[in-house]
């Protein structure tokens, strides 16, 4: 592990299970679809265009927003365990667009959680011993609570005053903390204790003294979420304390999905680290990656990029300048976002990708306007056998940053139980008037439109970057190696 040539490599997949401490590590990552939750295609499109958006507007509206998209069929989750008297089974959503762990603790109150996925209807929710809290001086006490300085949070903590003057505090704990989100919000303390992989051949993957959140009180929140975004807390941040090649590089790899619910999840790779040299073929050392820099915001720790135009077809659209950079208020850019699923535009390109995509293919086929109100997706179109649309592409900031779009990527194609015609939508979202999106990001890159590539988070050289990858087969690969 102290070799320049070996970088330990973490893959966490949505099946299977297994592991290997020479070249890489195994671990589950599960893609979750609830069957019985939604009774049509029309529902769940629906249910998760709207969380897109509410997930979007959320981080416009408080400084610490951290909003989960909750829609069965387009999240994440990783399975751990906490603790070692017993270890006890947790599972979280992976999201790059907040940068803290947390997960519902016994007993929990979970409001208006009725018809959410909810592993812990099958699965009990762990406890924590209280003696694994952390002090209100920890550096991590002040990161959960917005940096507040350790007196004021040792004051919160009812500390005496000669006690403070003296910094003698530390037997008092950091208070809970409050996390607002766009449709829920819960309160949580944090904690120290191990994370642990568990595999069934090889020791576990041990984290001893990972500081996390234990919530017992949530709105709309039934699940945990680990954050891997820029903040002390997130989950690349403490890893890398353990193990310093891990914390400066990641990617992921989405398999392509459909709304179908009947259709088999494939393995998707999510590696922490970096591949061996003889991995170049394959992966995030290899050939093939398209990058563009991370833009600084001195606001949020969102992942954000600049992006300069969205071809469609042989039509350059311009981005509005708002996309290109961050200001310093942390208004602008584009969030690359594993934890929303359908990218969101502000409106005035949004309209304009519309009206270049009805040229080219609301001429030759029927628009369906009942299937957009039922969706909200659009536009969307009738056809009776082939659809013809155009290419789409993603031109990013930098010399040769452009992302070339699978169709499936950006159109969307199923059968109208209803009227039993076959219809295709456009699965990109207008955001609403950028002059009104101030506070937060531009636009996001959601995962429906990564599906298909591993996306790269270099944090050693602030760039992510992008490269078509048949992702089952690259899990296939890592997991022979």
């Amino acid at each position: 592990m102290a070799s320049s040539d070996f970088f330990l490599c973490f893959i966490l997949c949505f099946t299977g299970l297994s592991v290997s401490f020479s070249d890489i590590v195994l671990l589950p990552l599960t893609h979750s679809l609830s069957k019985t939750q939604f009774n049509s295609t029309h529902h769940l499109l629906k249910s998760t265009s709207t969380r897109s958006a509410t997930r979007f507007h959320g981080h416009h509206q408080r400084r610490r927003q951290v909003c989960l998209t909750l829609s069965p069929g387009s999240d994440y989750t990783l399975s751990f365990t906490v603790g070692s008297n017993p270890p006890q089974p947790i599972s979280l959503y992976m999201d790059t667009g907040s940068d803290l762990v947390w997960f519902p603790c016994s007993p929990l109150e979970c409001i208006l959680c009725e018809g959410k996925y909810n592993p812990s209807t099958t699965t009990p929710l762990p406890k924590i011993h209280k003696n694994a809290t952390v002090s209100c001086k920890s550096p991590a006490c002040s990161a959960a609570h917005s940096s507040l300085s350790s007196s004021d949070l040792c004051a919160i903590s009812r500390c005496p005053l000669e006690s403070i003057e003296t910094s003698d505090c530390s037997s008092f704990n950091c208070p809970p903390f409050y996390y607002a989100y766009a449709d829920g919000s819960l309160i949580a303390r944090l904690y120290k204790d191990s994370l642990s992989a568990p595999t069934p051949v090889h020791p576990s993957l041990l984290l001893p003294n990972f500081t996390f959140g234990c919530a017992h009180t949530t709105l709309g929140e039934p699940i945990g979420v680990a954050g891997f975004g820029l903040g002390l807390l997130s989950l690349p941040a403490q890893l890398a304390s353990f193990f310093p090649q891990l914390g400066n590089r990641f990617s992921y790899c989405l398999v392509s999905h459909s709304f179908d619910h009947d259709r088999v999840r494939l393995p998707s790779p999510l590696i922490l680290g970096r591949y061996g040299k003889k991995e170049k073929g394959l992966g995030n050392d290899g050939a093939g990656f398209v990058y563009t820099s991370m833009l600084e915001n001195p606001k949020h720790p969102y992942y954000c990029v600049g992006l300069e135009a969205i071809s469609v077809g042989k039509k350059t659209i311009p981005a509005p300048e708002t996309l290109k950079r961050v200001d310093r208020r942390g208004n602008g850019g584009v969030v690359v976002d594993s934890g929303t699923t359908f990218t969101m535009l502000p409106e005035s390109l949004y309209d304009s990708v519309v009206t270049e995509f009805e040229h080219r293919v609301g001429r030759m086929n029927e628009r369906a306007s009942e299937v957009e109100g039922k969706t909200g997706l659009g536009p969307c179109y009738y056809y009776e056998e082939v659809v013809i649309v155009p290419a789409v592409a993603l031109h990013f900031v930098g010399k040769g940053s452009s992302v070339v779009l699978p169709r499936r990527n950006y159109f969307y194609e199923f059968l109208d139980g209803d009227k039993k015609r076959k219809v295709g939508c456009l699965m990109l979202m207008n955001g609403g008037d950028e002059e009104e999106l101030s506070g937060g990001p531009g636009a996001t890159l959601g995962n429906y439109q990564q599906q298909g590539f591993e996306v790269v988070y270099d944090l050693e050289m602030r760039r992510v970057g992008f490269a078509r990858r048949h992702c089952a087969s690259l899990w296939d690969s890592l997991n022979r190696s």
